[in-house]
């Protein structure tokens, strides 16, 4: 089958590529970071779920979708730093993030000078999510957290907020019995 046989050679042009890339990347001396892409992916995946949008009422807009992957971050950066093993991984993990912010940027058309001040800004708002969020779980109320980093200050639907918050305690709930082994790995609930 001709389709068959264009998958099976773009197939192995990706493991050939990957197995060059991680040649190239052992020969200068850099790792791989297989680890913090396959935890970013399924923090994005987790943050990209419909409900969050439909039941949840997050803007799905890109300021919504940003808000909504610094949440789910934010969770599980916190979980991560309840383990001090798990430290070199949520550093990669933040770096990730940042690898993915600035080509994002970059292909909504920021320009080079432009990209570290939106970065850095991205990051101010990552780090008082992580205190708003921390907080909010430990006094078991997070819809004041919500409210202002998550909905930008405008008071949401009763129902959506009740969904949004009982999600996130679920989630951090979900996050805390997952072995940090298994969520450096990538397995998230």
């Amino acid at each position: 089958m001709p389709g068959n046989a264009a998958k099976q050679g773009r197939d192995h042009d990706v493991t050939e590529d990957n197995r060059i890339l991680g040649w190239i990347d052992r020969l200068l001396g850099r790792e791989r970071d297989e680890v913090a892409l396959a935890l970013y992916n399924g923090v994005i995946a987790t943050a990209r779920a419909p409900h969050w949008y439909e039941t949840g009422g997050v803007p799905d807009t890109l300021d919504g979708r940003f808000d909504m992957v610094a949440a789910v971050l934010s969770l599980v950066l916190l979980r991560l730093e309840n383990d001090p093993s798990a430290a070199a991984a949520s550093a990669r993990l933040t770096e990730r993030f940042v690898t993915d912010m600035d080509g994002q940027l970059r292909e909504s058309g920021v320009g080079d000078i432009g990209v570290g001040k939106h970065i850095g800004k991205m990051m101010g708002m990552l780090g008082g999510r992580l205190g708003a969020y921390r907080d909010g779980l430990a006094a078991g109320d997070l819809s004041a957290a919500l409210k202002r980093n998550l909905y930008r200050g405008v008071t949401p639907d009763a129902a959506a907020l009740t969904h949004t918050q009982a999600a996130l305690f679920a989630l951090r709930d979900a996050l805390a019995a997952i072995p940090a082994a298994a969520l450096i790995d990538g397995r998230m609930p």
